[in-house]
C-alpha cells in the first residue's frame, strides 16, 4: 500500500485559536510516548526521542502536549533538550494532577499546594517563564473543584500560566469550572471507536472551546468501512481515523503520539486527507 506521507505537513490541517489568541496548527503531537515502558522512566532510545521532537517542528507541528507525570518529568525534560530555544510559534501544553507510583500507575492528587508546586517545576523543566496552556490532568474528588481550578486561576493571575484547560470532564464539570476561570480547552479520550464524550465535543463546538482528543486512534477495531475508506485514499486506517477527527469539528485538535520518526511522519500525513460526505457517513 502506498501511504500519503510525501511532502504533507501538519499545516494542511488548518489552525485553531485557544482562547481566541493562541493559534496552533490543528494536528499536534502528544509527547507521552517518548518516555519509557509504562510511561515510566527514560525512553529506550533517547536519540530517537529527540529526533521525533525535532522532526515534529520540521513537519509544521506547532502544538506539543505533555504532562509532569509523563516519566514523570522525562517528557518535559526531553522537550526542553530537543527544542530550546523554542520556535516563536510553538505552543507547549502541560498538565498536573496525576501522581505516579510506578509503570502504568496513576493516582489523582488535586491538593492546591501540590498543583502549584507542579506548575513551578514544569516552568523550570521546560525553561519558560509562562506556560501557554496548563491543564488539570484530573479533577480530584478529595478536594473541592473550586479549590483546584482556583489555584490554577491564581497562577494565571500571577502570569505563570497563559490559558487553562481541563482533562476527562463532563459538560457539567466544564461549566462549573467556567464559573471560576476561563477554560479554553478540554482533553478527553475520543476516537472512532470511543465516542463517549460526544456530548462534550458538541458543547465545545458550540462554545468555541478547544477539544483535544487523547488516544485518537488506539481503539480502532478491524472495521470494514474504515479499511474501505483507507484503501480509497491509499492511506492507513490510523491516518483516516485522524482525518475523520479533523473534519468532525473545527475545535478538534488531535495529538497523536509516537516514539519513532517514521510513525510521526505517517500520522502527520493525515492532515492532507480530505474525506467526502459519503465517506464520513460510512464511518458513522
Amino acid at each position: 500500500m502506498t501511504h500519503t506521507t510525501d511532502l504533507t505537513t501538519a499545516q494542511a490541517a488548518g489552525t485553531f485559536n485557544f482562547g481566541g489568541d493562541l493559534e496552533v496548527v490543528r494536528l499536534g503531537y502528544g509527547a507521552m510516548r517518548i518516555t519509557g515502558p509504562g510511561i515510566w522512566g527514560p525512553p529506550r532510545d533517547r536519540d530517537e526521542a529527540l529526533r521525533v521532537l525535532r522532526r515534529a517542528i520540521e513537519l509544521g507541528i506547532t502544538f506539543i502536549d505533555t504532562a509532569d507525570s509523563y516519566g514523570p518529568a522525562v517528557s518535559e525534560e526531553l522537550i526542553a533538550e530537543a527544542l530550546r530555544p523554542y520556535p516563536d510559534d510553538l505552543v507547549i501544553a502541560t498538565k498536573a494532577g496525576l501522581t505516579r507510583q510506578g509503570p502504568n500507575s496513576w493516582i489523582a492528587v488535586g491538593h492546591p499546594a501540590y498543583l502549584r508546586q507542579q506548575c513551578e517545576l514544569s516552568l523550570r523543566r521546560l525553561g519558560v517563564e509562562r506556560i501557554d496552556l496548563f491543564q488539570l490532568h484530573r479533577i480530584d474528588p478529595a478536594f473541592p473543584m473550586e479549590d483546584q481550578v482556583g489555584e490554577l486561576k491564581a497562577l494565571q493571575d500571577e502570569g505563570k500560566i497563559r490559558h487553562l484547560g481541563l482533562s476527562e470532564v463532563s459538560v457539567d464539570e466544564l461549566e462549573a469550572a467556567r464559573q471560576i476561570a476561563d477554560i479554553v480547552s478540554v482533553q478527553n479520550r475520543f476516537n472512532l471507536g470511543d465516542r463517549a464524550s460526544q456530548a462534550l465535543l458538541d458543547h465545545c463546538t458550540a462554545e468555541g472551546i478547544g477539544f483535544i482528543p487523547w488516544r485518537p486512534v488506539a481503539d480502532q477495531v478491524d472495521d470494514k468501512a474504515l479499511a474501505e475508506v483507507a484503501e480509497a485514499h491509499h492511506a492507513t486506517p490510523s491516518q483516516v481515523a485522524l482525518a475523520w477527527l479533523l473534519q468532525l469539528s473545527p475545535v478538534v485538535v488531535p495529538i497523536p503520539g509516537t516514539s519513532t520518526v517514521a510513525h510521526l511522519e505517517e500520522n502527520t500525513a493525515a492532515a492532507g486527507i480530505t474525506l467526502s460526505d459519503e465517506e464520513l457517513a460510512l464511518l458513522g
